[in-house]
């Protein structure tokens, strides 16, 4: 009964605090206003906060109606928002935003909702000691994309060598096989999927924790909105914050509840896990989240991580990567209320 009742009024004061906050991004303007959010992948966790502020109803508070559009590998939802068909797209990290401009697309970055990229390296348990000994390791399993970027800063930063790189084909059978070997992943998927088939978890060692730090999970929309419906922007940028705030520290069911009705294959061992790497490694919410709330950024951090692109040959030196992005939804703190009132602080 205790346990209940106490639950019963942490569910009130959190609806009080999320009206509130509410209250402050809402707009008569935005009535009955529909968006279209395009995600990158297939329906997921690392989704979860979106999914989270369409069924507690956070963005109809505020006026939207936002249909979430799953990606998937045969869907280039960017390009959708690129010919007027999405209102705004969920990206990866800030090389994508920095190509974007050196191409001329006129779109910008309005919020960063994950403050470290979740990309790792998986190690055989106690094969090295430190993030360092992993170029000691025979054979790096690494894709394309991956080689392209992030590893060519391993190579600058780390003395990492590209003649120890072979083609990672997304099958974690390769590196199972070679305890001297090191794969890619994201952190709340291929530990799970080794740990399942392999029968043994991996060290991990994620890469913004060794200096890779980029924001991830970047909000894009086309200038355009930006200059013609600011209003909407603000709603959902806000929104999706509160979003995440609930999904991390609330009741995430419903959320993953619709996540499985957009992705049947998502088992809730998965969401679990991955929701539960989320929050133990700071993802979503650290660094400068803590201060400005979730989906913050800020310039120094851009700066740093643009320069160590250009050193690593990965970005052009010439890059306005200043246009890339703009701090004018990111930095409210519309998260912080709901997160503090949900631990209890």
């Amino acid at each position: 009964m205790m346990i209940a009742m106490k639950k019963a009024r942490s569910e009130m004061a959190v609806k009080a605090v999320l009206g509130l906050t509410l209250v402050a991004i809402a707009s008569p303007a935005l009535a009955e206003t529909t968006v279209r959010f395009g995600t990158n992948w297939v329906a997921q966790a690392e989704h979860g906060g979106y999914y989270q502020a369409v069924v507690d109803g956070t963005y109809a508070a505020c006026g939207l109606n936002v249909e979430i559009v799953p990606g998937g590998p045969q869907v280039n939802n960017r390009a959708l928002m690129l010919a007027g068909k999405l209102d705004f797209h969920m990206g990866g990290n800030l090389l994508q935003a920095f190509n974007a401009v050196e191409q001329e697309i006129p779109l910008k970055v309005v919020a960063a909702h994950f403050q470290k990229e979740p990309q790792v390296l998986l190690t055989h348990p106690g094969a090295v000691s430190s993030f360092e000994a992993i170029k000691d390791l025979e054979t790096l399993i690494i894709g394309d994309g991956g080689f392209q970027t992030f590893y060519q800063w391993l190579i600058s930063d780390y003395g990492f060598d590209a003649a120890k790189r072979v083609p990672y084909t997304y099958n974690p059978a390769p590196f199972i096989a070679n305890p001297k070997s090191a794969q890619q992943g994201y952190i709340t998927s291929e530990p799970f999927a080794i740990e399942n088939e392999g029968g043994f978890a991996p060290d991990i060692w994620l890469l913004a924790d060794a200096g890779f730090n980029t924001y991830a999970t970047l909000v894009e929309t086309m200038q355009a909105t930006i200059d013609e419906r600011p209003e909407v922007v603000k709603c959902f940028v806000e929104g999706s914050a509160i979003g995440w705030a609930n999904y991390l520290y609330g009741d995430p069911k419903a959320a993953n509840e619709l996540i499985q009705s957009d992705n049947p294959d998502m088992t809730v061992e998965q969401l679990a896990f991955s929701l539960e790497k989320l929050v133990e490694y700071g993802i979503v919410d650290s660094g400068d989240s803590l201060g400005s709330g979730i989906g913050a950024m800020s310039d120094a951090q851009i700066d740093e991580f643009f320069e160590k692109m250009v050193k690593a040959g990965v970005i052009d030196a010439s890059v306005d990567y200043k246009a890339a992005y703009t701090l004018e939804f990111a930095n409210t703190g519309a998260s912080l209320d709901v997160k503090k009132e949900l631990l209890g602080q």
